[in-house]
């Protein structure tokens, strides 16, 4: 199995994300990787990785609950009991979106892209699964 760690997704992976009519609750799994130092397109702010997501992802909890969503776990990798990577992942974070239809108008809409410098800034990389489970 091939890990690649993606900070966007391509365009041909959006497509085929939302296409459909699926408009089933799902939970989306993040596997989130972190840039030691943030990387702003204008400059050093002074940020971890790991506090520029937090920027972000408190900016995303807002609007995840306003579409109807629920934010889940959120937590710290700091170990593995099975399997085998080359590099852990630093955290993991759990979101419920209504619909797929609720989470493209989010992450099209102006708050969702004002609050994505600091995801861009803060990650080297991640993996987002989605599932049919529920929070």
């Amino acid at each position: 199995m091939q890990v690649l760690n993606k900070v966007n997704p391509s365009p041909k992976q959006m497509q085929e994300f939302f296409e459909g009519k699926d408009e089933a609750p799902f939970v989306m799994i993040n596997l989130l990787k972190f840039k030691p130092r943030a990387e702003y397109a204008d400059g050093d702010h002074g940020l971890s990785g790991y506090e520029a997501y937090a920027i972000y992802g408190a900016a995303v909890s807002k609007l995840i609950w306003a579409l109807g969503g629920k934010m889940g776990y959120n937590g710290q990798v700091d170990g593995l009991l099975l399997g085998e990577v080359e590099e852990l992942w630093d955290a993991v974070a759990l979101a419920q979106y209504p619909s797929k239809a609720a989470m493209l108008k989010m992450v099209t809409s102006p708050e969702y892209r004002e609050a994505a410098k600091h995801r861009e800034a803060g990650l080297a990389g991640q993996l987002n699964i989605r599932t049919n489970g529920s929070l």
